[in-house]
């Protein structure tokens, strides 16, 4: 480990450039193939949007997809669809992005959290099972950081008691389970295709189903409940004639998102690998340093290691998480936290009543969280740069 003294302390800093947190990798075929969408005239739903459903369900392994504008959409829909309303309880974990949670609200559900494993900052079907009332309607496992959840366990329970399973998939495309992908095993599951995540299509997400019914129908709701989109009313393809079959949304993914997204969708394995490469990386390194826990491997399939989040030993240092991150900015290096625990939000706190404590395993965790950069185009050089400012800190800041 190095002894450098720390930019903080005066010393010279790890990266003279500022070294961010996430970037997509755009390359030349993304940007022609946007633009060839440009020229073509047709910017909204169009053969674009209906060609990258098809090719993420058949990436997924399921009949159909539906695109959508963004994996919170996908979330409120699936919901719709399957009939969640006021009297509900939805149960997902506390470590989430408020997306899942916020979208129970708005359908006048109850979201019901519960703790996180403390390897896999993943929620168990213990975990799950434990948190199930009569008013329980579905179980909405995360994903973490593109780590498959339990999934056989989890639906086998869900099936002994009647429940439906929504996967939020938001940091999961890539990952499978024995090679079975996720999106292909839960009965509806929401993808993300934001700037940072395993491809992109700037903004945007898309709903894969076991059931291609309740696929059809979401993508019913996701344009305005209307029985035909522009494509199939203003292209050649179809009449200008359409009825209004559900009061549905205006979620639709757009063929200038789509044709990034179809760009991208054939490196979706080689972007993943490239974030493996990083991950394996950092675990040889940061294993030695007992002031870090790198996250867990994982064995039963792919990881898609939308994140690296590492935990520091807060007791073993002399400067608490927060601390630790200002110094990781200062040393060049763009780092988050993922997440802050919902229940320590001010209006779950005061719609749940959930206080301090309530959730021991996610409180701990999120006291020594740190993600850390991991994305294709970092070069072997910039993880160097991660490794040398963490090993830095732990070094220098060691009681």
């Amino acid at each position: 480990m190095t002894t450098k003294t720390p930019a903080a302390e005066g010393g010279a800093p790890v990266r003279s450039d500022f070294l961010p947190f996430a970037r997509p990798c755009i390359e030349a075929a993304d940007i022609d193939l946007v633009v060839e969408t440009l020229r073509s005239g047709w910017l909204t739903v169009g053969p674009k949007t209906h060609d990258f459903q098809r090719r993420v369900a058949e990436y997924v392994g399921v009949e159909s997809a539906a695109a959508l504008n963004s994996c919170t959409a996908g979330l409120h829909l699936a919901m719709v669809a399957l009939g969640i309303g006021p009297g509900d309880e939805v149960i997902l974990p506390t470590i989430d992005f408020t997306s899942g949670a916020n979208t129970v609200c708005h359908l006048g559900a109850t979201p019901v959290l519960v703790d996180v494993d403390p390897d896999t900052i993943c929620a168990t079907r213990d975990l799950l099972e434990a948190a199930i009332t009569d008013r329980t309607r579905l179980l909405m496992p995360v994903h973490f950081a593109g780590r498959p959840c339990d999934m056989d366990g989890i639906m086998d329970m869900a099936r002994a008691r009647g429940l439906k399973v929504l996967g939020d998939a938001a940091h999961a495309i890539g990952a499978d389970i024995g090679g079975r992908r996720i999106g292909s095993m839960a009965d509806v599951t929401s993808f993300s295709f934001y700037v940072t995540k395993g491809i992109t299509t700037g903004e945007g997400g898309a709903v894969t189903s076991t059931d291609p019914d309740l696929t059809a129908r979401i993508a019913l709701l996701g344009l305005h409940g209307m029985s035909s989109d522009a494509w199939k009313r203003y292209s050649d393809r179809g009449p200008w004639y359409y009825e209004v079959l559900d009061a549905g949304y205006k979620y639709n993914m757009s063929d200038m998102q789509a044709a990034l997204g179809l760009s991208q969708i054939d490196r979706v394995d080689t972007f993943r690998d490239r974030r493996r490469e990083i991950a394996d990386a950092f675990t040889e390194a940061f294993t030695p340093n007992p002031c870090v826990t790198p996250p867990p491997a994982y064995t039963g399939g792919h990881h898609a290691w939308h994140l690296y989040p590492i935990q520091i030993d807060v007791d073993a240092l002399s400067i608490d998480r927060d601390q630790f991150i200002k110094h990781l900015l200062e040393e060049g290096v763009g780092v988050s936290v993922h997440f802050i625990p919902l229940h320590y939000h001010p209006y779950y706190r005061k719609l749940l009543g959930h206080a301090p404590g309530s959730f021991p395993v996610a409180e701990r965790y999120f006291d020594r969280a740190i993600s850390l950069p991991i994305y294709p185009s970092m070069t072997s050089n910039d993880v160097s740069d991660v490794i040398e400012a963490v090993d830095k800190l732990t070094s220098h800041y060691r009681r």
